[in-house]
């Protein structure tokens, strides 16, 4: 379960920011929203089911989810020996002097089998900068080791399996990966928990959707993804699959390209093309037969990411675990979307308490019926530059006024009133310009 996520000199984010999935004190318009968007996790903490992120085109927006899925990606990956010599693929603030040569920062916190930890780095390029990793006990947080550069400080009571491994872990390397290499628990434990978290960046249609093609024949929820989109009335009634070559598309990270590569080696697996079944009707509008499209070549886009999306949605809701979306309603019909941001609002569809984390643009989901207001999140950048994140329920409308729970968020935000719109220049200024041009070359 996430409780929070912070970044630092990261993209457009130049000070650190936090989003938070701690539910705050506070009541709801409508009471159901209070026991179905929020859970209790502990006797000391009650978490959100679900955050939506706002924001203007470039805000900074996608580069929340960016920041979170460079975090889990190099904890998976820094140790890896294909790495020795690679720089760490982090992005700095780069519209200041002051910040452009200074280490990117992320941490996180989050609850694995009720126990919640605390772990940052702090990276440039080059090498690691810091990096700690705490639990919290029964009365406060203990330290398991910290690191600054190549000084690695081990708590030898509560983590003995980092010992030794201190001269093990290279410059651009986390040390957490490397104690998770040499069968470390807890170490192990954390780098579980990064591989259940579930990242979409919405950022190359293709290689989604290939690995999800890749995936379906043997995948745990193939018979659940198919009744899921029969269910989503898009007119398919079945699928099939088909054996086809296999062409990787580009961007395909490193190590699934390798896990790909291997299956296909030891099981003699080609690639697969999937098929989507659709009844055929004959000129009285009588069922007469079926006929295959391929989903690749003949559905819509919106299809196609619904194909993409399914597996993600159900895995994190059969095992609780933390979703997160860039573009949620990227080719989508918003009555669709909502009902996906239901299933982790139901305790019903939802017993795991499962997270979902996602960016959007429609304002249609901007609901006191939908969301609490410590749900709903926003990006703001300055004239700098560098973009801002806080949350409807922290907001002020002035210097004492907070956002009612009645408010309408959807008007407000469009009028303005929240912050976290695009400030558009005089359009019509500029057609006139063009078409006095126009009339003066005699067009």
């Amino acid at each position: 379960m996430l409780v929070e996520f912070s970044v630092g000199n990261y993209r457009s984010f130049q000070a650190p920011v936090t989003l938070s999935m701690v539910a705050a004190n506070i009541s709801s318009r409508s009471g159901l929203l209070d026991t179905h968007n929020a859970f209790t996790a502990n006797s000391r903490l009650e978490l959100l089911t679900s955050a939506a992120i706002y924001g203007a085109n470039a805000s900074g927006k996608s580069n929340c989810i960016q920041a979170l899925n460079f975090m889990r990606r190099f904890v998976l990956t820094s140790s890896r020996e294909t790495q020795i010599t690679e720089t760490i693929p982090v992005e700095p603030f780069r519209l200041n002097t002051a910040t452009e040569n200074q280490p990117s920062f992320f941490e996180i916190v989050f609850l694995v089998d009720n126990t919640q930890y605390r772990y940052g780095f702090q990276v440039q390029r080059q090498r690691v900068v810091e990096e700690w990793l705490y639990r919290l006990g029964k009365a406060r947080e203990m330290k398991l080791f910290d690191r600054t550069d190549d000084q690695i400080k081990i708590n030898p009571r509560n983590f003995p399996e980092g010992r030794g491994l201190e001269d093990r872990t290279r410059p651009n390397a986390l040390f957490l990966s490397v104690v998770a290499q040499f069968n470390g628990e807890t170490a192990i434990n954390v780098l579980q928990w990064f591989q259940q978290l579930i990242m979409n960046t919405g950022i190359d249609n293709d290689r989604d959707l290939f690995l999800a093609t890749a995936s379906f024949e043997n995948s745990d929820y193939r018979r659940d993804i198919e009744q899921f989109i029969k269910r989503l009335d898009i007119g398919i009634e079945d699928f099939e699959i088909e054996d086809v070559p296999l062409t990787m598309p580009p961007n395909i990270p490193p190590e699934i390209a390798e896990l790909i590569a291997r299956i296909q080696k030891n099981t003699g697996i080609s690639g697969r093309s999937i098929k989507t079944i659709h009844r055929r009707f004959n000129s009285e509008g009588q069922v007469q037969d079926t006929v295959a499209f391929d989903l690749q070549e003949h559905e819509s886009a919106g299809t196609q990411r619904l194909f993409v999306l399914a597996p993600a949605l159900l895995h994190a809701l059969h095992h609780g675990a933390v979703l997160a979306i860039d573009e949620l309603d990227a080719r989508i019909h918003p009555n669709l979307v909502t009902e996906l941001i239901r299933l982790f609002h139901s305790h019903t569809t939802n017993p795991w308490h499962a997270q979902l984390l996602f960016t959007t643009h429609n304002t249609n989901l901007l609901s006191a019926r939908l969301f609490r207001r410590d749900q709903v999140w926003f990006v703001e950048k300055s004239r700098q530059g560098a973009s801002d994140l806080y949350s409807l329920a922290e907001y002020r409308l002035d210097d004492r006024k907070m956002v009612r729970n009645d408010a309408s968020f959807e008007k407000d935000y469009v009028l303005g009133r929240y912050g976290a719109i695009p400030f558009i220049g005089n359009l019509d200024e500029l057609l006139r310009v063009n078409d006095e041009q126009t009339a003066q070359n005699g067009e």
